[in-house]
This record gives C-alpha cells, structure tokens and sequence, in this order.
C-alpha cells in the first residue's frame, strides 16, 4: 500500500516544549495507529537541519525575527519547503495541512501548484485571530483577509470547535467550505507527582500558598483572555483564598498598565507566580486547586481549558459558545457584568461536597468521552486519508 505523506506547517514544532498546536502534533504523530502515514513536521529553529522524531521527518526552517511578520515568513518558507520535498520525492498522494491562517494572501499561488501535482490542501481555522486586542487595525485587517482566503483555497477545514465551524460556514458560505469538526485533545491521567512531593511543597512554600486554597488560572497574559475582569472581581470577593496566576508578565506592557489601574499588588490574595514547564508539577497545581477561572473569549477549544476540566474539580467559565461547548454542565459559568464573578466566587467558597463532586465527575466525564487524544487521532487518521 502506498505510503501517505502528510506535511504539518503552523507549529512551532515538535518536540513539543509548550502551546497548543505544538502539543497537537506531539500527541498526533507519538500516538499515530495507521502505519501507513507518514508525518512531516515544519519546525521553527536556528538552522535548517532535518531529524526524526515520533517517526516523523521533522525539518528545522531557520526564521529571522522580523516581529509580527515572522510568522507569516515561517509558513511561507515552511510550504516551499514542502513542495520542494515532494516534487524531489514524486510523491503523489499527499496532504498540506496548515495550522491556522497566516498566509492567505499567499496561498493562492502555491495551491495552483499543490494542485498539479496532486496534493491536497487542508487548514485549521484555529480562532478568531483578527479579535485579538493585542493586534492594531492594519493587522486585524491581514488577519481577517488572510483567513478568508485560506477558506476560499482549503480542500478540507478542519475546525476544533463546533462554533468555529459554524462561524465558517456562516461568514464564507459564497466559497461553500468543505468542514469537519475534529475537536482538540486532552490528557485524561493523574498527575505523577503525589501530595507529599518534595519539588510540590517546595513550590508551595516559595509561592506562599497551600493546597486546595487558591483559584488558578494558566495561560497568556493578554487582554482578550479578561484578566481584568477576573482580578478586579476577585478582588471583590469575599474570598480568603489565594488567586494563583501561571502566566509569563515579563516586560509586559499589559502587566504594568493593569497593576496601575487596579492595584492589584495590594490584595495579598492576588499571586502572580511565573510560569511552570514541568508539566507533572502544573497538573498536580491544578489537581490541587480549589477552582480554576477561565476567561478566554476568542479562539476555538481552548486546550488551557480541556487542561482544567480534565483536572480541576470545580471550573468558573466565562460564558461564551466556545466554553459552553466544551464544559456543558460540568461546569459554573460567569459573565462580564459587574459583581457577577465576584458572587460566583463567593458561592464557590460555599458549595457543598456533593456538588463538587457532581461537578469534577461530569467535567471528567465529558473530556474522557470527547477529547480524550486516542478519540481524536483516530478521528484525524480518517480525515488524513489520502482519497
């Protein structure tokens, strides 16, 4: 049988150190049943050397740091790459999938030439990048034009979020997309590190807080994901818990223009803690939080959320479509009202041990059901076949 060449561009790359497309492809090439497929994986690096990792052919494309631009200049090296490879190769049935939509106003060109030769072209729509606040209008503008011209040029949309499809379909229905929906995954095991851990306790004593008494949140520091909300409700709150923030604030402008506006240093309760690589420890963190506070408003399935519901036993989601789909009744929701977190916090603190249970076994429940990783690459090992 004729071996098939699938070519992955838009992760940082594999191994996978940290970010959600990155652990995608981690888990989608480790965790590979169809041995029939053969992945290779772009990777952003400081040479442009080739290696092998999970079976994949992993190949390093060397990017100057040219800012926002970088990102864009990385796929587009990343698919010549590509089509250099398989025309040396003559390899005939194959696929391009491109994580996220970055080269729109590119990819009408190298699909004409993906085309001739007979490879496919498939696309993951990731979130709503052109919502981002971080962004200024000019590139909202190139985010929104390039994902409509991915959509117009994609064979195959691969959606991680049932809403995300539907907005697809919606907004660039003169193009009649050809969707799927094939969901992020999550790791469902306990955390390897037990409760009398010497590298947990020391983290605790460093960071002054105690198991089962804080709330957690883990992600970017940026303003899409309501940071702002979520401190200065907490701060209203009754609560004599600690607010625990995994998340990178170095030379962060957001940072220091927030911590201005709501003093937020005062409140002892508010801890800012850097970030965790070790990923045992930070399951363990979560296992061991008390609640965990979501706050992403833009994107698909949130993989910082899967992380939580899969781990912590009571999760507060803001209450938008994508968080609502994944969480379902697992789960308590807030919105951006005022007072609204503050009470729900408050009412947090008070819920009983019953419903805390009901709430950790439904959210469990739901991420064992529908995103565990072996649901999903089998799910994705069917839409990889090479028709």
């Amino acid at each position: 049988m004729e071996e098939q060449h699938i070519f992955i561009i838009g992760s940082k790359g594999i191994p996978a150190k940290y970010g959600g497309f990155e652990t995608f492809v981690e888990n989608l090439t480790a965790k590979r049943v169809n041995k029939n497929i053969k992945y290779h994986v772009a990777c952003m690096g400081k040479d442009n050397n080739e290696f092998e990792h999970n079976d994949a052919k992993c190949f390093n494309v060397n990017v100057p740091n040219i800012g926002p631009a970088k990102a864009v200049y990385y796929d587009l090296m990343a698919l010549r790459k590509c089509i250099k490879d398989i025309k040396s190769n003559n390899i005939t049935k194959g696929i391009v999938y491109i994580l996220a939509c970055r080269i729109g106003p590119f990819i009408g060109h190298y699909k004409k030439k993906l085309s001739k030769m007979g490879i496919k072209l498939y696309v993951n729509p990731d979130g709503h990048e052109w919502k981002r606040a971080k962004w200024n209008t000019f590139i909202k503008k190139y985010w929104k034009l390039s994902e409509k011209l991915m959509v117009k040029h994609a064979d195959l949309l691969i959606c991680d979020s049932i809403n995300i499809e539907k907005y697809i379909k919606e907004d660039y229905k003169k193009y009649n997309p050809n969707t799927t929906f094939i969901a992020y995954g999550s790791d469902v095991s306990k955390s390897t590190i037990k409760d009398d851990d010497k590298k947990l306790l020391d983290w605790y004593k460093e960071k002054k807080t105690t198991a089962k008494n804080y709330y957690l949140v883990v992600g970017r520091f940026v303003p899409e994901n309501n940071y702002e909300t979520m401190i200065t409700e907490y701060m209203k709150s009754n609560t004599e818990k600690d607010f625990v923030l995994i998340t990178n604030i170095e030379q962060n402008k957001f940072y220091e223009s927030l911590k201005e506006k709501t003093n937020f240093d005062n409140d002892k309760r508010i801890k800012f803690v850097g970030t965790v690589y070790d990923q045992e420890l930070l399951k363990k963190i979560r296992e061991n939080a008390y609640g965990y506070i979501h706050g992403h408003e833009v994107g698909g399935t949130n993989p910082s959320l899967l992380e939580a519901l899969a781990t912590t036993d009571l999760n507060l989601l803001l209450d938008v479509g994508f968080n609502k789909e994944v969480g379902q009744d697992g789960a308590m929701y807030w919105n951006k009202n005022d007072g609204n977190l503050s009470s729900l916090i408050n009412e947090s603190d008070n819920i009983s041990t019953i419903e805390m249970e009901n709430y950790s076994n439904k959210a469990k429940k739901r991420i064992k059901e529908e995103y565990s990783w072996d649901k999903i690459i089998e799910k994705y090992e069917k839409a990889l076949e090479v028709r």
